[in-house]
Formats: structure tokens, C-alpha cells, sequence
């Protein structure tokens, strides 16, 4: 009678052992399929590659380029974020003769560090990104300031072991040679959000910031995130849209749920909704796995 009653346990508990088994595979989420051509997703928290398609093709990037400059900038050794920097004629005429994107600075205003990353990330201001590449880099002459604050973007990307990121421009526009890859771009953005001002700033919706005018006056200026995420992923927290005729529809992007936050990229998407769609599908996928 003891050997039966034994049997019948044993048997329960490889039954028991076999539907628990079954429910971890039925719990494991299929691979998300993406209409973007790149995209990858990891865990911020551990590193862990959670998905990855053509994670590492290079691929032009748009102002997604942006996240490097600003991380750049917060990098500079003793870095004064209210230090003011006026606006000169060639960031508006550099707007006009690219169509570029715009934070709409006002020629002879004079705009604090802060402020010009807040136009950077949020409106994705090309305007803004001119003036910080001028501010930062290091040359007697305004092309060779742009053209050393450039080479700190690479010098950054070699730093970081980053051997398939490489930047011709302080926005994005490329002259040819301006591209990296899924992986690589959220490494950078992972990196980038360890610094308290850059979280700060690509979290935000919205901000109005009075800046100082010519004349000694004040004007506000009213930006909006181009990041949709925001306000449509519950638990987005960043990080920046890119977007051009070669580069398609970009977005690197962040989320946190429940302590666990998932960072990640997408690459020539071809519309705004397919960026959209790829992006919450790969949070969704990110999050249950």
C-alpha cells in the first residue's frame, strides 16, 4: 500500500513538474516582426540584448545624432550649464539653407547651455545644435570649432568601442559619412542617461524658458517634444526622434515599468506610424520577457 500511495506521488509530481515547464514556454513572448529594416532592444538595467534585427548595420541616423552631441557637451570638464551663449546669424542662416529643424533662436539673444539642450532634444533645433558644437569646440575660427567639436563626437565613439558609429555633423545632416547602427546608438543613449540633465531634458514634454534679448529683455520660448512616445507608452522616458530622406523615420527610446527599464532603437522606418508601431511592439516585447 506504501509503494502505491509512493507511485502515485512520484507520478503527480512529474505531472506537476511537466505543466509548469509548459507554462514557462507558453509565457516566453514571440519575436516581434517590425516593418523597420534595423531595430534592437535591451535590458538598461543588465545589458542583456533582448532583440535584435540587423542590430548592427550601419544606416544613417538623422537627428538621432543629437543624443551624442548633448552627451558630448554634458561631458565637458567643468561644465557651466548656465553659462550664456548668443545666438549668432550663421546658426538662423544655417537653419534657412539646410530647411532644417528649428528651436527658432532669435539672432543676438543671449541662450544658457541648458536652454540650447532643452532646443536640442526637444524641437530637435539644428539652430541649437550649431551653437553648442561652436560653444564646445576648440579653434580660432567658427569651422574649425565645428569641425573639432565633431572629431570629440568620434573621439567619444571610439572611447565607447563603438566601431560601427561614425559622425560628419553636429545634427545629423550628413555630408556623406554620418551613420551608425541600432546597437550602437542605444549604447549611447544608455550612456547618455546616466547623466541626471540629459534624463531631465528627454523626459520632458513641454517646456517654456525665458532667454535673455539683444536689447537686454526677456522672450519665451516654447518648445515640444518631438517624441510622441511620451504621452502615448505608458512609462516612456525618452529619448530622441530622428528622421530625414535618407535616414527615413528613426527613434532611439527608453521605457521603465515596475523598476525594469528597456532602451532601444529603430532605423529607417518608413512612415511616422510605422516608427510608432515598431517601437511600442518592441517595449510590449521588451517588458514581458
Amino acid at each position: 500500500m506504501r509503494r502505491a500511495v509512493t507511485v502515485v506521488v512520484t507520478t503527480s509530481a512529474v505531472l506537476a513538474g511537466g505543466f509548469s515547464a509548459s507554462q514557462a514556454r507558453a509565457a516566453t513572448p514571440p519575436a516581434p516582426s517590425i516593418t523597420a529594416p534595423g531595430g534592437f532592444v535591451m535590458n538598461n538595467g543588465t545589458g542583456a540584448t533582448l532583440f535584435g534585427k540587423a542590430a548592427d548595420t550601419r544606416r544613417p541616423t538623422g537627428s538621432t545624432t543629437k543624443i551624442m552631441t548633448a552627451k558630448v557637451v554634458l561631458a565637458q570638464r567643468g561644465l557651466n550649464l548656465d553659462a550664456k551663449v548668443t545666438i549668432d546669424k550663421a546658426y538662423s542662416d544655417y537653419i534657412v539653407s539646410k530647411n532644417a529643424s528649428s528651436a527658432r533662436l532669435i539672432v543676438g539673444d543671449k541662450v544658457t547651455v541648458r536652454q540650447l539642450l532643452y532646443g536640442l532634444m526637444l524641437p530637435s533645433g539644428c539652430d541649437a545644435a550649431y551653437a553648442l558644437a561652436d560653444k564646445f569646440g576648440t579653434g580660432t575660427t567658427r569651422a574649425a570649432r565645428v569641425k573639432s567639436f565633431i572629431g570629440k563626437m568620434n573621439d567619444e565613439a571610439r572611447r565607447m568601442g563603438l566601431r560601427n558609429t561614425h559622425f560628419d555633423s553636429f545634427d545629423g545632416i550628413s555630408n556623406g559619412s554620418n551613420y551608425s547602427t541600432p546597437r550602437d546608438l542605444t549604447k549611447i543613449a544608455s550612456s547618455a542617461m546616466q547623466n541626471g540633465t540629459f534624463r531631465a531634458i528627454v523626459k520632458t514634454r513641454s517646456t517654456t524658458q525665458k532667454v535673455t534679448t539683444k536689447s537686454g529683455g526677456y522672450r519665451n520660448m516654447a518648445w515640444t517634444n518631438t517624441n510622441k512616445l511620451l504621452s502615448t507608452y505608458s512609462g516612456a522616458i525618452g529619448v530622441k526622434t530622428g528622421s530625414g530622406q535618407q535616414a527615413k523615420y528613426c527613434l532611439v527610446f527608453a521605457a521603465t515599468r515596475n523598476n525594469k527599464t528597456v532602451i532601444g532603437t529603430v532605423l529607417a522606418a518608413p512612415s511616422e506610424a510605422n516608427r510608432t508601431s515598431d517601437v511600442k511592439k518592441l517595449l510590449d516585447y521588451g517588458f514581458a520577457k
